[in-house]
């Protein structure tokens, strides 16, 4: 058995064993998703007394959510955090989270009950088990918010023929064609210097991690757009999972669900903090009138039947039903 996978011996006795777990995950120092991992760290360390370590390693440093969570499926990493527009690369299921106003900030606490112990979080278990993952947090991302280098935004006409940066998810891809933008699809860790250089001059995230990356140093406008609800999902190698004893998979998830409450909690001031941020720079942020947000949604809307043939008619009427509940 492998070292990484397995644990280490400490002392010799196998009462020393120390299993350790590296997590990967792309987010800045001081971002929201990160702050969550450092929680569930200190946490898992300090209800294992010691029994499990969990090494962390952001800001790409074992390469993007698509190529850590590759490693995950592998086996040849622990565990790895992706955004749901990248886990769009494993299964297309995952598409639903990305819809353009799929929800909005008053359902999210009904969304986040049904994904830690309720059907929806039943079926994308069910979905990552499926591809050799197995969901440990569902960590609030937020909510993406346009922003650019060169242009002035506010409503959806001002968006026209931008370059904007995306993910790889097609369901980001078709948000930007359907307001008229030109999308070109960049890794995280390129984003930065893609703005810097011009190769875009646009791109949608939230306010938060644009300021823990630095890029505030290159945009000049934003709008709150909030056109794509974002979560950032831990995985663990089912395999890795599945060999922890039922005492170890009750640390790691006791611990995942105070780390969530914790992390879910400090969200908006920090979204509230970076804008007021971009906003003392000099960033002009626009902030949508009713009538404006709702020419968003219009423009976005047709986006969801281009998906009703990759994502199930029951994961649409689940997500509605949610929310009505």
């Amino acid at each position: 058995m492998l070292l990484a996978l397995t644990g280490c011996k400490v002392g010799g006795s196998k009462d020393s064993d120390v299993i350790k777990i590296r997590l990967a995950h792309p987010m800045a120092p001081g971002n929201n998703v990160t702050l969550g991992y450092e929680k569930f760290k200190e946490l898992v360390e300090k209800k294992s007394a010691g029994k499990i370590k969990v090494e962390l390693y952001g800001s790409c440093m074992l390469g993007s959510d698509r190529v850590a969570m590759e490693s995950v499926q592998r086996g040849s990493l622990e565990m790895a955090s992706s955004s749901s527009p990248n886990m769009a690369n494993f299964s297309p299921k995952f598409m639903i989270f990305d819809l353009p106003y799929i929800t909005d900030i008053k359902d999210q606490p009904k969304i986040y009950a049904s994904l830690d112990s309720g059907k929806l979080g039943e079926y994308f278990n069910g979905v990552s088990e499926a591809i050799n993952l197995k969901p440990i947090m569902f960590s609030e991302y937020g909510y993406r918010n346009f922003v650019t280098t060169n242009r002035p935004i506010s409503t959806a006409d001002t968006l026209k023929k931008l370059k904007v940066r995306v993910t790889a998810s097609p369901v980001e891809i078709e948000v930007a064609n359907a307001l008229g933008m030109n999308p070109t699809p960049i890794a995280w860790g390129e984003t930065y210097t893609a703005m810097q250089q011009g190769t875009v001059d646009a791109e949608g995230n939230t306010f938060s991690l644009l300021c823990d990356a630095k890029h505030d140093e290159v945009i000049k406008f934003a709008v709150d757009s909030r056109h794509n609800y974002c979560m950032h999902i831990l995985m663990m190698n089912l395999d890795f999972w599945k060999k922890l004893s039922p005492e170890n998979q009750k640390v790691i998830n006791e611990a995942a669900q105070e780390a969530l409450t914790y992390q879910r909690g400090i969200t908006a001031e920090l979204e509230a903090k970076a804008e007021q941020k971009f906003i003392d720079q000099g960033i002009k942020v626009h902030k949508l009138t009713e009538a404006e947000l709702a020419e968003y949604k219009k423009r976005t809307r047709p986006v969801w039947d281009m998906f009703t043939d990759t994502i199930p008619a029951e994961l649409f009427e689940m997500m509605k039903e949610v929310q009505k509940n």
